[in-house]
């Protein structure tokens, strides 16, 4: 008896059977592209033909990492699926590989084109590579042979720096992710790097598809640390090469680019030390020869010195008696000067010394401690600052401050007896 199916179940049955013949993702359809469209900025549409046959194929925009028109001929990586509504056959596309020289050659043109108008290939936004780096990140595959051409040139030429190989695919379907995920560990890692090299050998522009990528040559750009890009032989040409801060030749040339010449610095350093020496010297000699100018015009001025002043001793000597006869009858008239004024002082000071002293008994007597001392006391107000000198300063209750002779009392007005008087 034969199977009744409703046509979803149908369509479903279709699906899973589809899904058991050809695993998820496990398929890949090469053919030209043709009616090629995008819907809404996010899916897109297009078929894949042949000489004989046709398939409609549809994917995300988000999916979709290569420029895409018609005529293009690629390698779509997806399933097969019947969709319900419409019960048409197609392939759900989760990637897509460019074929043949046309196809990588046009898409190329259209990318480089599109990063040119962003600024991805400025000059002006290129950094300079350090002189003596300590720490490289290599990204390559360490079973290629730029691997070992690369590290060889680099132990030829300078030793002692310490270089990290992230290992990662440098063609075919694997090698945009693992590439762009070798950036971001650098990115995560970027203080322990001086220089980022990404590198590997020459081949078709189908082997070297992933470094004409979108995500690759945004990876690039969007480096932490400056970035050397060593990709095939010196007629290659990739995206990558282009949005580097330095591009090299061939991975050989990125080694020798990033790593100084043992023996060229060497003679650098010889060199300049040579260049020190003469320039040291130089002063030197200037300097001894300024010292020497100097020492013979100070013994022609001291010279000159010396003679005047013998000259001028010969003309004092006559006159050397005169002036001491003049000194000594000076020094007489200063000393009889000297007697008169301090007999003059003298008489003056015990003058002033009697004033004072008359002046110092009449303050004593007038002193309020000397009137104290006779039985007499002051008052003052209760904090002792000021003196109480009319009985209109102090009311009943108040407290005032009497001062005695021998001490002071705190006391209470109880009473005012202004009117007893």
């Amino acid at each position: 008896m034969n199977t009744v199916f409703s046509v979803s179940q149908f369509i479903e049955f279709l699906n899973d059977s589809l899904a058991a013949l050809v695993p998820y993702g496990d398929v890949a359809v090469e053919g030209e592209v043709a009616n090629f469209k995008i819907s809404q900025q996010k899916w897109v549409w297009f078929d894949i033909k042949d000489e004989t046959g046709i398939l409609n194929c549809f994917m995300t925009t988000w999916d979709l990492k290569v420029p895409l028109e018609d005529g293009m001929k690629i390698r779509a990586y997806g399933y097969p699926k019947i969709y319900q509504k419409s019960g048409k056959f197609s392939i759900t596309v989760k990637a897509i590989e460019l074929v043949g020289e046309g196809a990588l050659k046009k898409a190329f043109l259209m990318l480089k084109a599109k990063l040119d108008a962003e600024g991805l290939f400025a000059v002006a936004r290129k950094r300079a590579l350090p002189r003596f780096p300590e720490r490289v990140a290599l990204i390559t595959s360490n079973s290629a042979a730029a691997y070992t051409d690369f590290l060889r040139i680099a132990r030829e030429r300078w030793g002692g720096v310490e270089i990290d190989v992230l290992s990662v695919a440098v063609q075919g379907i694997q090698a945009i992710p693992e590439v762009v995920g070798a950036f971001r560990y650098i990115n995560a890692h970027a203080r322990e790097y001086d220089v980022c090299v990404l590198t590997r050998g020459g081949g078709s522009m189908e082997d070297l598809q992933a470094f004409n990528s979108e995500e690759v040559a945004r990876a690039v750009y969007g480096s932490a640390v400056p970035v050397v890009c060593g990709v095939g032989h010196e007629r290659d040409e990739t995206l990558a090469d282009y949005v580097a801060d330095t591009r090299a030749a061939t991975p050989s040339h990125a080694a020798e680019i990033v790593f100084p010449e043992r023996l060229e610095v060497l003679q650098s350093i010889a060199h300049y030390c040579a260049r020190v020496n003469r320039v040291v010297e130089s002063n030197v000699q200037t300097r001894q020869h300024a010292i020497h100018s100097a020492v013979s015009r100070l013994d022609s001025f001291f010279a000159r010195r010396v003679e005047f002043f013998s000259h001028c001793s010969e003309r004092v000597g006559s006159a050397g008696s005169r002036i001491a006869e003049r000194v000594r009858a000076a020094q007489q008239n200063v000393a009889h000067a000297h007697a008169r004024v301090s007999s003059t002082f003298e008489h003056i000071f015990e003058k002033i010394f009697e004033r004072v002293a008359y002046n110092e008994r009449i303050l004593k007597t007038l002193s309020p401690e000397a009137v104290i001392q006779r039985g007499y006391s002051i008052i003052y107000t209760a904090d002792g600052t000021k003196p109480v000198t009319s009985i209109s300063q102090v009311d009943t209750g108040d407290r005032i401050r009497v001062k005695l002779k021998d001490g002071s009392l705190l006391a209470e007005a109880l009473k005012n007896l202004n009117s007893l008087f």
